[in-house]
């Protein structure tokens, strides 16, 4: 099991940044995939950005490439999303997941479906 609590939302201009991160607590977090979804009211939750055990195994939207970074630091338990660039269209609730059971040198999956632990949410609104 693992707990996830995202933070580093807020309201942002267009073209500033923010980062995003996610803290877990519970044990093998190594073990886990992780991943950055989003979701908008009537939507359905969005692919951001994922990264598999090996750091090296990164996969971003195509409407974040360039602007987005995802990293995990094992150590510190944590998920970071650099998030440059901001456009209004990046408005959403962003989520935190986790998958258990992945392979060392599997590609991360970009499905929500497959994460199986997940954060309450930070809201990030950006302003034109």
């Amino acid at each position: 099991q693992v707990q996830l609590v995202e933070s580093g939302g807020g309201p942002v201009v267009a073209g500033g940044s923010l980062r995003l991160s996610c803290t877990a607590s519970g044990h093998s977090y190594s073990r886990y995939a992780l991943g950055w979804f989003r979701q908008t009211p009537g939507k359905e939750r969005e692919f951001v950005a994922v990264i598999g055990r090996n750091s090296g195994l990164t996969e971003y939207s195509d409407s974040v490439k360039g602007r987005f970074t995802i990293s995990r630091d094992n150590d510190r338990k944590t998920v970071t999303l650099q998030m440059n660039s901001l456009q209004p269209e990046d408005t959403a609730v962003y989520f935190c997941a986790a998958k258990s059971g992945t392979i060392l040198s599997t590609p991360p999956s970009i499905h929500s479906e497959a994460y199986n632990f997940w954060g309450q949410g930070t809201q990030v609104t950006v302003s034109s």
